[in-house]
């Protein structure tokens, strides 16, 4: 069976001019990377009206089988162009955290994928890098003010703006820097995190523009002063030069997908850590050069449809027409209890059981987002009729839309029937209103617990004391009208990954909270997850090389 990457090598892509006359962008808003990636200018075009219909692509719980959301985005997008539509992908570009450690790329696979997949899943046209540049040149501004006389008065222990690396790096997670005498300035505890998890990371994916992008830079809070007042980036001065590093990074990367869909590919903060969406600036594009716009947001609803909707829309005046819930046979009856070996297997028990998980993310998606759910069955080889069947009828029953996609086999074509459902639930909510999982108004704790107690189906949390005072200064400090960003772990809608389906009535427990007022949000840390992964025993990196001829190996 040919891999990803051969089916990638085999095909025949258009010139990046191409696809762009196509999607409606004139070359003099164009940078070309070479023959297939382009940067988009996009300030030419939004003055147009956002005329699109936005759907948003998510999934169950994600399980080591793996659900191919991604592989759905690009086959559902390629589909809606094969049957006549006017149709745009926006998605987040990869880290190479994930590339070279457990969870693989972000450019969809089989036939249903966005190439060139070796140069976007490796350093694509470098804006993880220039946001890491712009996130490290801030961390040294700091230690430089403290360095040349301390004028604000920072307290060298209160310094809560971290460094950033686009690898997962366990060893960099705490660190002493400092050391070594007065010349090379004021040791102090500090730590890493990953690139995509950066506040930096957020900043530079919910902004609307340039001027907007400086603005938020401006507003991080870097440490606080001896008297506990908060400092930021903006009175450091960093923030002009924040925005240089990043101004060509902001404009949105143009690609396209193996049957010539467009995508505008652009910005990749984690759904567990982080928010989950690609940015505002490529969706809001989007939005004006297409009918319907596919875009996704990271691992399961309760991570990164929550974020997409009670964030990036809340800030933004989005919300999609529709949402698209991803779910394969074999990962349901993982979460009905089958272990990976089995799951192969026909198990009727067992998918019966792991449908609770996808149920519980069909009422969210109803009943506390109020928007229309059209499920998506990305088909494997080994699933069997008899088991489609079975979800079909269980869909049927709670009046769920639900198609088969075999993009992954077929690409566009395997994903029409899809397109179809999903284009008609989309084009039946034309104008649809947010609904937003908590109020702005509620204190920081009380947001926590309607995420925890709406979307999760939690019974109660519990808050540390760490987490309960630094959370009670931020609502002092008058932060406590931002939206809160949960960081918890993808494998379990509870903060347990080994809580599998659709665990009701448990304890969520807050850890530690953290402010991002760049981005505009509470970053509450929930159970173990932490913001820098390591590598695991066997990382992606071992397989992965380039022959005498210059060619990778290895990449998927």
């Amino acid at each position: 069976m040919p891999s990803d990457l051969d089916i990638a090598r085999a095909a025949a892509l258009r010139p990046i001019g191409e696809v762009a006359q196509a999607a409606g962008f004139t070359p003099d808003t164009l940078s070309p990377y070479g023959k297939y990636i382009a940067k988009v200018n996009q300030r030419p075009y939004m003055a147009r009206p956002a005329k699109a219909r936005l759907v948003l692509v998510t999934a169950i719980n994600p399980t080591p089988a793996g659900e191919g959301k991604t592989t759905v985005s690009v086959a559902l997008a390629d589909g809606m162009t094969l049957s006549g539509r006017r149709a745009m992908l926006a998605l987040r570009e990869p880290s190479l955290g994930p590339v070279f450690g457990m969870k693989g790329g972000a450019t969809g696979g089989g036939h249903a994928q966005v190439v060139p997949m070796e140069s976007i899943n490796l350093h694509f046209t470098g804006d993880l890098h220039a946001i890491t540049a712009a996130n490290n040149l801030l961390c040294a501004m700091v230690d430089n003010h403290i360095q040349q006389g301390n004028t604000l008065g920072i307290d060298p222990r209160e310094v809560c703006f971290r460094h950033c690396l686009d690898v997962n790096d366990r060893q960099l997670r705490q660190i002493v820097q400092g050391l070594g005498g007065q010349k090379n300035g004021t040791p102090r505890e500090d730590g890493f995190d990953i690139t995509a998890a950066s506040e930096v990371m957020a900043v530079f994916c919910l902004a609307s523009d340039l001027a907007d992008l400086k603005a938020r830079l401006a507003r991080i809070v870097v440490a606080r002063t001896f008297a506990g007042e908060p400092v930021t980036c903006g009175q450091v001065g960093a923030a002009g030069a924040m925005t240089a590093l990043l101004r060509d990074a902001f404009e949105p990367n143009l690609v396209q997908t193996l049957d010539g869909t467009p995508c505008l590919m652009h910005g990749g903060p984690f759904a567990n850590i982080a928010h989950g969406c690609n940015s505002v600036a490529a969706t809001t594009l989007a939005l004006r050069m297409a009918d319907y716009v596919v875009t996704e947001a990271g691992f399961g609803a309760d991570l990164g449809a929550e974020k997409f909707l009670d964030i990036k829309c809340r800030m933004n005046g989005l919300w999609p027409s529709t949402i698209v819930l991803v779910a394969t046979l074999r990962a349901l009856k993982h979460h009905g209890g089958v272990p990976k070996a089995g799951l192969s297997s026909p198990d009727p028990d067992a998918l019966a059981a792991g449908l609770q998980n996808l149920l519980a993310h069909v009422d969210n998606i109803r009943t506390v987002w109020q928007t229309p759910v059209v499920v998506a069955i990305n088909r494997f080889a080994t699933d069997t009729q008899e088991e489609v069947a079975q979800l079909r009828e269980a869909m049927a029953s709670h009046g769920v839309a639900c198609e088969l996609c075999d993009g992954w086999a077929q690409g566009g074509k395997g994903a029409i029937l899809l397109a179809d459902a999903v284009c008609r639930a989309a084009d039946g909510n034309p104008d649809p209103a947010p609904h937003f999982t908590y109020e702005d108004a509620l204190p920081l704790t009380q947001k926590i617990e309607a995420v925890a107690r709406r979307v999760y189906h939690a019974g109660s949390v519990a808050f540390t004391e760490d987490a309960r005072r630094t959370l009670a200064r931020l609502q002092k400090d008058g932060y406590g009208a931002c939206p809160v960003c949960i960081a918890k772990t993808q494998y379990s809608m509870s903060d347990d990954p080994a809580l599998l389906a659709a665990p009701e009535g448990f304890t969520l427990t807050i850890r530690s909270a953290r402010l991002s007022a760049g981005a505009g949000f509470v970053v509450a840390f929930a159970g173990g997850i932490i913001a820098m992964p390591g590598l695991p025993k066997v990382p992606a990196a071992l397989t992965i090389d380039v022959d005498a001829q210059g060619e990778i190996l290895g990449l998927f």
